[in-house]
């Protein structure tokens, strides 16, 4: 019996399963939408929307004046992801330098996504199911934010607009 067995262990150690669902909910938070196989995308769901939670709430307490406390809240969604800066010398900071993902990531989940859904209760992913691999027949999964579907739109028309008067 599986009782009180909450999550799946996709084949991975524990460590190799946090760093799995960190690298997913990295590229999840920066593209909005991914596409891997079922059982990671049912199991990276409320990985990520604790996440989306947490930069909600410190987004929040900064509007409101709490700094320490939006300061704790980021720092907590900091530790979904991976550290930031990684592989420059540790002993210089080149401020001029690319962030890494997680910076980056954390960036835009205390601004874009939190500002998107900060009248939303949960619910912020959507899977969609998309049949077998072709190589091993693993079940594949399109996961993505709610409401990147209308983003995606407006893109693809300002893209064919683009080329309509491209070839003017």
């Amino acid at each position: 019996m599986r009782h009180l067995v909450a999550h799946r262990k996709l084949g991975r150690t524990s460590s190799h399963r946090k760093a799995l669902l960190r690298n997913l909910c990295t590229s999840l938070v920066m593209h909005e939408r991914i596409i891997t196989t079922l059982p990671k995308a049912k199991e990276l769901r409320p990985f990520t929307e604790h996440v989306i939670t947490l930069g909600r709430k410190a987004r929040a307490m900064r509007e409101s004046g709490k700094i320490e406390s939006a300061v704790h809240l980021t720092r907590q969604a900091a530790a979904y992801f991976f550290p930031g800066n990684a592989g420059l010398d540790s002993k210089q900071h080149n401020p001029g330098s690319e962030r890494t993902a997680g910076v980056a990531a954390l960036k835009k989940l205390t601004g874009d996504l939190a500002e998107r859904f900060a009248n939303r209760p949960g619910g912020y992913i959507r899977i969609y199911k998309l049949g077998p691999r072709k190589g091993d027949g693993a079940e594949m999964a399109l996961i993505e934010f709610v409401g990147s579907e209308e983003k995606k739109a407006v893109e693809d028309k300002s893209e064919k607009t683009a080329k309509k008067s491209d070839k003017k």
